[in-house]
C-alpha cells in the first residue's frame, strides 16, 4: 500500500480533528449565544420599542452586535484556521 492512499483516507472521509471541528463550531456558538442573549433580555434591543431611542441605540446593540462577531468569526477568520490546522496535522508531505 502506498503512502498516498493512506494520506488520502482524511480527505475521502470528511473527518475533522478535533481542534478543527472546535474552531469551527466559535462562530455558530456566539451567534447562538447572541440569539439567546436577546431573547433572555429582550429590552436590550431597541427595535422592539423604539420610543425615546437614539441613533446609537439603534447601530449599537449588544445582543446583535455578539451575532454580528459570530458571523464574521465563522466566515472571515475560521476557515483560514481550520486551513492552517489541516495543513499542519498532514505534515511536511501535505
Amino acid at each position: 500500500m502506498s503512502s498516498e492512499a493512506a494520506t488520502g483516507i482524511h480527505e475521502r472521509t470528511g473527518h475533522r480533528p478535533g481542534r478543527a471541528l472546535a474552531v469551527q463550531l466559535l462562530g455558530p456558538l456566539t451567534i447562538l449565544a447572541g440569539v439567546v442573549w436577546s431573547v433572555a433580555q429582550p429590552y436590550r434591543i431597541a427595535f422592539l420599542h423604539p420610543h425615546g431611542k437614539g441613533v446609537y441605540d439603534f447601530l449599537v446593540q449588544p445582543p446583535l452586535l455578539v451575532v454580528l462577531v459570530g458571523v464574521a468569526f465563522a466566515l472571515l477568520i475560521a476557515p483560514g484556521i481550520v486551513e492552517d490546522l489541516e495543513n499542519i496535522s498532514r505534515g511536511p508531505q501535505g
